[in-house]
Parts: structure tokens; C-alpha cells; sequence
């Protein structure tokens, strides 16, 4: 498995980005590729199909100056900003019963990062929901997938150092919740992990075998993306 460790300069190029691997990987690119990255601006990012107006505090976003935009995948809506950690798998979907599906996926990624979070831990780590994983009952890294037919994306957050204040400011609570919630708000439901970011980066990498850097990026297409897609309203606001 290739890895690549780039943050990007603008949100739009962070979402970009994993779009732009996944056409390289469905398109011939033969490995299977693991990456980490980190923002210092909050941002908001809608799940796929997500309102959001019924979802993101729009005038709150507003006056703070975060911008709202909306990725690939399904799943919640979450705000990025420092103290953040991101990761995306992009693994072959063929040749494998583990990722045969959207249910298999979910088992086989949330059960290897439920274990290697507990074991750096050594506390009780479970998954809740569909793509939760908790410490006591409190949320810390949120998942999603994006499905091709010969790779998928597998991508997700882990909360670290990040300023759960500025959550509640700027995302009203979901309409969907996992029963295990019980309607929490944001400050009650979430927490920050007590783990240094380059601990988990070097865990999830022993985890994929994720070695030799990925030395092919498809710079321009991210570039492209970012301008034509995830700049524009009519992407973001869709729905």
C-alpha cells in the first residue's frame, strides 16, 4: 500500500483530493493507497445527500467566516479544523470478500481501526452506529465510503485536539442519529482522544502496511476539481 501525508492549502483541494485518487485508482493505477491530512481552517463538509439547511447553522457559518462545502461519500455532516485528523483508504474492491459490499467494508476497516485504537489505549474501544467509533459511550472518529467497481473510498476523522465548541456554533444536531446517542448535543456526544497525531498516523500505517509514499499525485486533476466542483454552489448547496 502507497502513502501520502499532503495537506493542501484550501478545503476544496483537501475534498478534491480524495476524488482525484479515486479516479487515478479506477482508472489503472494498480495500489492501494492510504492518506493522512490536517487543516488549520474550519470548514464544513456535507455527507453526499445531506440538507443543509436543515444540518449547518448557515448564518452562524456566516459570521464566523466557515465555508460550507459537500464531499463524495455518504454519511453525517462534520466540521474539519485543527486538532482534526483525516484519513482515507482507497482499496481494491475486487479479489477481496472483506470489501465485497458496503456492510463487509464497514465490518473489516471500523474492526481494524476499533483494534488498533485499543490498543494504543489499552481502554475498551466500540463501534456504535454504523461507522462510529467510542470510548465510553463518546464519539471520536466518524466513517463513510464511496463505492467504483474495481476501488472504493474508505475515509474517516479522528478527534484529537479539536475545539468541539465551534462544533456546536456551527452544526445543528442531525436529523439521523444512531439510538445510542439519545439526542446528546454535540459537547455531550463528542470527545477528543488522548493521543498524539503521529501515533496514530504510525499505527494505522503498520496496520495497512502502508510503506513506500505514493509518488504519483494527480496535482492538476485536484486542481481542476477543487475550481469546477467543490468551489461551486450548485455542488455544495444541491440539496
Amino acid at each position: 500500500m502507497r502513502l501520502i501525508d499532503v495537506r493542501y492549502e484550501t478545503p476544496a483541494e483537501n475534498l478534491a483530493c480524495d476524488e482525484a485518487l479515486l479516479a487515478m485508482c479506477e482508472n489503472g493505477f494498480q495500489e492501494e493507497i492510504l492518506r493522512f491530512w490536517t487543516t488549520e481552517k474550519y470548514f464544513v463538509v456535507l455527507g453526499y445527500s445531506a440538507k443543509a439547511k436543515s444540518e449547518v447553522n448557515l448564518e452562524g457559518c456566516q459570521e464566523l467566516k466557515i465555508p460550507v462545502l459537500r464531499r463524495i461519500s455518504g454519511g453525517g455532516t462534520v466540521l474539519q479544523g485543527p486538532g482534526c485528523l483525516n484519513y482515507s483508504l482507497f482499496l481494491k474492491i475486487s479479489g477481496s470478500n472483506n470489501y465485497r459490499n458496503i456492510t463487509q467494508t464497514n465490518q473489516t476497516v471500523m474492526e481494524a481501526h476499533r483494534a488498533t485504537i485499543e490498543s494504543i489505549l489499552n481502554t475498551r474501544i466500540r463501534q456504535r452506529g454504523i461507522t462510529d467509533l467510542t470510548v465510553n459511550d463518546l464519539k471520536f472518529s466518524g466513517n463513510a465510503q464511496r463505492r467504483k467497481k474495481n476501488f472504493l473510498l474508505f475515509h474517516g476523522t479522528f478527534l484529537l485536539n479539536m475545539d468541539l465548541a465551534m462544533i456546536e456554533k456551527c452544526l445543528f444536531l442531525p436529523q439521523k442519529q444512531p439510538s445510542y446517542r439519545k439526542k446528546r448535543r454535540h459537547l455531550d456526544f463528542l470527545i477528543n482522544l488522548p493521543i498524539a497525531e503521529v501515533t496514530i498516523k504510525q499505527a494505522l500505517q503498520e496496520k495497512w502496511d502502508a510503506c513506500n509514499k505514493l509518488e504519483t499525485i494527480p496535482h492538476a486533476f485536484i486542481q481542476e476539481l477543487a475550481r469546477q466542483k467543490y468551489l461551486q454552489d450548485d455542488w455544495n448547496f444541491r440539496y
